[in-house]
């Protein structure tokens, strides 16, 4: 009888190894990366922020380089090599392709001239995309003739981009783009040269849940940037922080839970930005409307939700004699630790 015990027994710890091993196998194995951003106030060169990342054990590295460097193919191949060697991918993280947008320098060229060096560099780095924006806030009162101005400087310049390789990844940025105006504009320009670079913090910058967002543009991510927030009502209407991940009430853990399951493969890069104080809507004030004219009341339903449901979450006094910067990475590891801890759920 014993024997009989123990053979069942085994036979049950080796199906439950088996089980396991095929539960691990199913789940997508999910990388971790930074935008440099994150800890601008440190004032890295790049390959300073490279070391950083590997410090802290990231495998991706999402980094904005210098014109006179994207010019420079030699010295673009020398950060992609100390990237190599200290085992990170790189992507290039490049700005506004608008050329009626305010955030465009037309002193540094056409948009053809500016967007040609950074493919080149995104060759380089062998990245199969690159985040690009359209603006600021600055051009949410005339946002869809900047839509159309970038729809077409993109068309000018499709064969050049599907020579390349290398897919636009245009961010869903605070201020600038809903949701449902950058699908749009994804769908116009082609799924084979525009994607999304999809944030999980602007959308509340936009009058949008994070969610929602997620479900419109996750389809088209090519890559992400990763950062909680807290939303909920005030007497005027709608305050909203950035925080750290895990201290918001928008459910970036679920967000993210999607988004693997939405985009498996594709890392998770974080753009941790800290607010100090919270960003207030005026949204009972009708000339607060005038940017946001189209906006379907289905949608802003879903974020006014959220904010029904949340807690004020004041902002936190900086550590008296601490640099904005050592701020910046302290935050940043809370970020990438807890998001561990939860990876290691799922």
């Amino acid at each position: 009888m014993s024997e009989r015990i123990g053979r069942r027994a085994f036979l049950s710890a080796a199906g439950a190894a088996l089980a396991a091993e095929r539960a691990s196998a199913e789940t997508p194995k999910v990388e971790l990366g930074a935008i440099s951003g994150s800890v601008s106030q440190m004032k890295w060169t790049a390959d300073q922020f490279l070391d950083y990342a590997s410090k802290i054990q990231l495998r991706h590295a999402m980094i904005s380089l210098p014109r006179e460097t994207l010019l420079d193919e030699a010295a673009v191949k020398q950060v992609r090599a100390h990237a190599d060697r200290l085992g990170l991918t790189l992507i290039l993280a490049h700005g506004s392709i608008c050329p009626s947008s305010k955030s465009f320098n037309a002193s540094l060229g056409t948009v053809e001239e500016q967007v040609a060096p950074a493919l080149r560099a995104s060759q380089i780095f062998g990245a199969r995309a690159m985040r690009v924006v359209l603006g600021s806030a600055s051009e949410r009162p005339e946002i869809d003739m900047h839509i159309e101005d970038m729809i077409r400087a993109v068309r000018g310049m499709r064969s050049r981009i599907l020579d390349s390789g290398i897919k636009l990844a245009v961010e869903n940025h605070g201020d600038d783009l809903q949701a449902r105006e950058l699908k749009g504009m994804v769908e116009a320009c082609g799924r084979d040269v525009m994607g999304v670079c999809l944030d999980s913090a602007n959308p509340v910058w936009m009058l949008e849940d994070p969610h929602m967002t997620l479900e419109m543009l996750g389809p088209y991510a090519e890559t992400s940037h990763i950062r909680d927030s807290a939303v909920w009502r005030v007497p005027e209407g709608i305050a909203v922080r950035w925080v750290n991940v895990g201290d918001g009430n928008v459910d970036i853990f679920g967000w993210m839970k999607k988004f693997i399951a939405m985009r498996p493969g594709l890392p998770l890069i974080f753009e941790n930005l800290v607010s100090r104080q919270p960003r207030i809507f005026n949204v009972f004030e009708p000339k607060f409307w005038d940017n946001y004219r189209k906006m379907p009341a289905w949608e802003f339903a879903r974020f006014a939700a959220l904010a029904e449901r949340g807690k004020p979450t004041p902002a936190v006094a900086p550590t008296p004699g601490k640099e904005p910067g050592q701020h910046q990475c302290e935050d940043l590891e809370v970020c990438v630790r807890r998001t561990r801890e939860f990876l290691q759920t799922l």
